[in-house]
């Protein structure tokens, strides 16, 4: 159960020590090291002296390095399946499908970047110029700081040290304090892996000290942040001139326009707005319906949702398990019965078992209620009707949130005025807003971030620009 912090290829365990206990059953699951800033320091400067390597080396070792971790991530799947599962409570099956999905992310790491070239510059074009040999070249940015949040502790770290170690950089990992062994069998793949560029990768867990440690270091020249909007903006106001992406918390709406298919569109909606009970920041949270539609659809949302099982995230059965914690947990139950006071209307009661929080489907809910307005991150979603798309996509994008919106539609130009008008940064057509396929830019607009993820836009992030003359 222990999980031990990696100071580059240097195994330790620190005399202070925290317990994980599952959500699900209160049992200890696993125990990580108490960092301080002083690890954080220590990390940065072992990254430092290792970038020098991590650009020296070949892609070729680079690329070679991280397929030898996807292909123990295969071996390893159901180990590391279950240890999700422990230490965050996510149901086996999609646990399952979260290792896939990071194998699927290194391996596409590895591919994207054999492919990823500069090109050469005409300087001739301009009057002002003249003949040369003029390129650019992507080059490492040098240290990497990567956090990562719990709701997905395997596969969001993926997406942080993929593109960041096979771009050539050196990378300090702080995982979330939920997840911490998740992040330790992760690392270890990559730290013992026969192709592993000595002190690349180090580990340090911690709280906000550690962090800010991290991200406030001149060592640091790229923070990679998936969390929160408030700690996004304290890393905003802080990090100094230092590359910064930011993939924060967004409040996903679609569309359910009288011409789409009500009855997918259901299934789908309950899918996209409980799975991971709702914690994912594109979990759908607000579904506006055509008021000529409303009622039926009301009663076809319902019926889906209560098709969800609930219960043991052991079951391989289980859609949905518990909340991550009691305090979110509080919150949800807060946020419902205050709704509930102000006049919605729950269309399947509120309920609430230990931490698993049933899929609550609210109704007759107003634009200013804290489970429409504000990011609930819980098995929430509230059904609101529209006069019609220019109601909808007014009220959609009258959001300080844009990550992901969707739309129902079997209107072709109303996809297009879709596509156009609304204000995310993703659109799906015919799904839900909580679709993500790891191969696209993934990333969101106003306080949803800064950047974009996905292995080849993450390598962007991850490198600069070296531009070349030969006279």
């Amino acid at each position: 159960m222990e999980a031990k912090i990696f100071f580059g290829s240097t195994e330790a365990t620190k005399e202070h020590l925290s317990q994980r206990r599952s959500p699900y059953n209160g049992e200890v699951v696993s125990t990580a090291p108490i960092c301080d800033a002083s690890d954080a320091t220590k990390a940065l400067q072992i990254a430092q002296a290792a970038a020098k390597f991590t650009k020296a080396s070949t892609l070729a070792q680079r690329c070679n390095w991280l397929l030898d971790v996807a292909k123990k991530l295969k071996e390893h799947k159901e180990d590391i399946a279950k240890t999700i599962t422990d230490e965050v409570g996510k149901p086996i099956a999609f646990a399952r499908i979260e290792v896939e999905r990071c194998i699927e992310t290194i391996t596409l790491s590895a591919e994207t970047m054999r492919t990823m070239h500069g090109e050469t510059i005409n300087t001739d074009a301009m009057n002002s110029g003249k003949k040369t040999l003029a390129f650019f070249r992507r080059e490492p940015a040098g240290v990497v700081v990567a956090i990562t949040p719990f709701n997905f502790p395997l596969n969001l770290v993926a997406h942080k040290l993929g593109p960041a170690l096979v771009a050539g950089n050196a990378v300090v990992l702080k995982p979330t304090p939920e997840a911490p062994l998740c992040a330790y069998k992760f690392a270890k793949l990559f730290i013992e892996s026969e192709y592993a560029i000595p002190d690349a990768l180090s580990v340090v867990y911690g709280d906000a000290e550690v962090g800010s440690a991290l991200i406030t270091s001149d060592i640091a020249r790229v923070v990679s942040f998936t969390g929160s909007v408030p700690v996004g903006n304290i890393i905003t106001k802080n990090a100094g001139i230092k590359k910064v992406g930011l993939e924060l918390g967004g409040n996903a709406a679609t569309f359910i326009e009288k011409s789409a298919d009500l009855a997918l569109a259901a299934t789908k909606c309950a899918l996209g707005a409980f799975v991971n009970s709702g914690q994912v920041c594109i979990s759908l949270q607000r579904i506006y319906v055509d008021a000529e539609i409303y009622d039926e659809f009301a009663e076809l949302m319902a019926a889906a949702t209560k098709t969800l099982k609930v219960g043991s995230p052991y079951d391989d059965e289980t859609f949905m398990g518990p909340l991550i914690d009691d305090e979110a947990c509080t919150r949800a139950m807060q946020w419902v019965e205050s709704a509930i006071e102000e006049g919605a209307i729950p269309l399947l009661l509120p309920r609430l078992e230990g931490r698993t929080f049933y899929p609550c489907v609210m109704a007759n809910v107003r634009d200013d209620m804290a489970i429409v307005c504000e990011e609930v991150f819980a098995p929430i979603v509230s059904l609101v009707k529209v006069d019609g798309f220019d109601d909808a996509a007014h009220r959609m994008n009258n959001s300080p949130y844009g990550l992901q919106f969707s739309l129902f539609t079997n209107d072709v130009k109303l996809m297009n005025r879709a596509i156009d008008e609304l204000d995310a940064g993703g659109i799906v057509i015919n799904d839900m807003p909580t679709l993500r396929f790891d191969i696209q830019p993934y990333g969101g607009v106003k306080l949803s971030g800064v950047g974009r993820e996905g292995p080849r836009f993450a390598i962007e992030e991850m490198t600069e620009i070296k531009s070349i003359v030969i006279c």
